[in-house]
């Protein structure tokens, strides 16, 4: 979990400040001690957006909009995660 959540804080510009031990979005705010994109669909949603918006793959589209259909935090944590890393990979 840890390494895939790190995956997406990458994704989604997050920053982990070490002197301050604190994790902070793209525009600097603190946004918490923890990373909760598995356990949080607050955390998870704002990711789903971006790989709505940026993705061009209707398959991978798919994948995830089969994954919100089931309302299931963790099929939407995994098809977020491979959306990333084929992201990474193309």
């Amino acid at each position: 979990m840890e390494s895939n959540n790190k995956l997406i804080s990458e994704f989604m510009g997050v920053v982990f400040h070490d002197d301050e031990n604190q994790y902070c979005d793209s525009e600097g705010y603190y946004i918490g001690l923890d990373l909760k994109y598995h356990t949080s669909w607050d955390w998870l949603m704002p990711v789903v957006e971006k790989c709505l918006r940026i993705g061009d793959n209707t398959d991978e589209w798919d994948n995830i909009f089969d994954a919100l259909s089931l309302l299931s935090i963790n099929a939407v944590y995994e098809e977020v995660v491979e959306f990333i890393k084929n992201q990474k990979n193309n």
